[in-house]
């Protein structure tokens, strides 16, 4: 598996990561173009999958099951420009526990 980094989000997030230098960048409209851009860059090996929060929220289901227990890719969820969602669970607990099994508490 190739070690790079994609994109999946609004326009102003993949400007963004593309004026930092990410090459993989899918800008996404709706729901069905979300799942499409994740297939996609699943299908060609990359390692860390940034969406935003809200994107995520919305394919949730597609991403676990394209994803389930796997490592790699690893999915980061950040922020949209209009900023943090409230949710019920810990994404970054979660990317813990699923990276190296153990269960982070406080």
């Amino acid at each position: 598996m190739k070690s790079s980094v994609a994109v999946i989000g609004d326009i102003d997030t993949v400007t963004g990561f593309q004026l930092g230098g990410v090459k993989e960048c899918r800008v996404v409209k709706s729901n069905e173009e979300a799942e499409i851009a994740l297939d996609e860059l699943i299908n060609i090996d990359i390692s860390i999958i940034i969406i935003t929060e809200k994107i995520a929220e919305n394919i949730r289901e597609h991403i676990d099951k394209r994803i389930g227990s796997d490592v790699l890719p690893m999915i980061i969820e950040i922020p949209d420009k209009s900023g943090s969602s409230e949710r019920d669970s810990d994404p970054m607990g979660e990317l813990i526990k699923r990276v190296i099994g153990v269960e982070m508490v406080k």
